[in-house]
């Protein structure tokens, strides 16, 4: 059994639901540090609002959400970015003209922090 400072992030029994509906609803997730994850699913699965659960965007009806072996469920998304849990929208227009490359060598510190070099990472998940 792994010990839980195997995992930078972690969610369990997380759930939100909107006037009766649940978007989320039971979710664990355990995302072990130094490692690269992807979430899959269909339109309405409830991917985005998981990740606005994660980094504050919106408060949980139940679970907790833990990064870096500190609970920050509901904490606000500034908060959290600060701590190194940001997320990004999927609205990309703005940026058409800049590269991924671009755009994260723009980031602020805080958010690339453990991250030894960038331009290796977005090599490594095929963003470079």
């Amino acid at each position: 059994m792994s010990d839980s400072s195997d995992f930078i992030l972690e969610a369990s029994n997380l759930g939100k639901s909107f006037r009766g509906f649940d978007a989320v609803k039971g979710v664990h997730l355990q995302v072990r540090r130094g490692t690269v994850h992807a979430l899959i699913g269909p339109n309405g699965a409830g991917k985005t609002t998981l990740f606005a659960l994660m980094s504050g965007f919106l408060k949980p009806d139940s679970g907790t959400v833990v990064l870096d072996g500190r609970d920050i469920t509901g904490q606000a998304p500034e908060l959290n970015a600060r701590a190194g849990m940001a997320r990004t929208f999927q609205i990309v227009q703005p940026f058409a003209a800049q590269t991924v490359r671009d755009l994260a060598g723009k980031a602020p510190e805080h958010l690339v922090r453990g991250i030894d070099n960038v331009p290796v990472a977005l090599d490594f998940v095929r963003l470079g």
